[in-house]
């Protein structure tokens, strides 16, 4: 038996040595993570719920709270908090670990932090394999957090069975700004600290954004939440377990060609960092005759 093969056996009798184990053999392309990949059994019928939304909108926070309600009932959770990496010293700041502190002795919470390491928008490269992954593993939710960075709360929805989008009172300007990206992808719409100033007026914006949408098989909830005193979080739960069991979700196909061409992509520019394309653009520009266009062409031929 290989490696590979033993920590899939551990991995699926829920084995969490394993899972972080085989986590970081994918994550790093380690030898057998192409074998570890193709031969899981991913249980689809786990719920992934995309947890996105501007900074500052307490998106951890929330995370934390619903952990809180749905381990009390027993309920075993996956968590992939994504941090933003630095695009000029490529560290990650990993500070869903401060956040999150309270269910690191849970043990039925599973916390992993994945670094985007320069990638496109605010999603890990390797994000979509570590969901499949966690989906191989007894969890009755696995939530994945998202930066909150322009491009990456729409990638999310190639992701999760449900999109959660979290706002604040103070979100109108983002709001404007995020209009035809993802909020035309979020099953539902969390106004959270909705304690401050303007929070109903708001409420009610979102809510009237949302009637004016195309009639659909899902009718998006507003809830209103203050994340730190658990309000809203039992309303939050409902209304992701009735997304989940609404049956087959209209978008699939969508989020499984979303998903196809993200790993399609991850492989066609496997052996292309931005630090090469950097050291290699360093040394172009001392050139007079330099041309942005012709050093892609160039790169992309190889």
């Amino acid at each position: 038996m290989t490696k590979a093969e033993t920590l899939i056996q551990q991995l699926e009798h829920g084995d969490k040595k394993a899972l972080a184990r085989c986590i970081s053999v994918v994550e790093n392309e380690l030898e057998g993570y192409e074998e570890i990949l193709t031969s899981v059994n991913i249980n689809q019928a786990i719920p992934v719920i995309g947890i996105t939304g501007p900074p500052g909108a307490g998106k951890s926070t929330l995370i934390s709270s619903v952990i809180k309600k749905l381990t009390d009932e027993k309920k075993s959770i996956g968590v992939i908090a994504i941090d933003p990496t630095s695009p000029f010293n490529y560290g990650s700041l990993l500070g869903d670990r401060l956040r999150m502190a309270e269910h690191f002795t849970n043990e039925n919470v599973f916390i992993r932090s994945l670094a985007t390491r320069g990638s496109l928008g605010g999603l890990s490269a390797k994000t979509i394999e570590v969901v499949d992954l966690m989906r191989t593993f007894p969890f009755d939710y696995i939530f994945v957090e998202t930066v909150g960075v322009g491009q990456s709360e729409v990638e999310v929805v190639g992701l999760a069975d449900t999109t959660v989008l979290v706002l604040v009172p103070e979100s109108g300007d983002d709001v404007q700004a995020m209009k035809s990206g993802v909020m035309e992808i979020a099953d539902i719409f969390v106004v959270n600290k909705s304690d401050r100033d303007g929070a109903n007026t708001f409420i009610k914006n979102i809510i009237q954004l949302v009637h004016s949408k195309e009639p659909s098989d899902w009718d998006i909830p507003v809830i209103k939440a203050i994340a730190t005193k658990q309000e809203g979080i039992e309303e939050l739960i409902a209304a992701i377990q009735k997304h989940h069991n609404k049956g087959e979700n209209s978008k699939r196909p969508f989020l499984m060609a979303e998903k196809a061409f993200r790993l399609i992509q991850n492989l066609r520019m496997k052996d292309i960092s931005k630090q090469m394309i950097q050291t290699q653009i360093q040394e172009e520009m001392k050139k007079k005759d330099f041309n942005l266009y012709r050093f892609v062409k160039r790169i992309n031929k190889k």
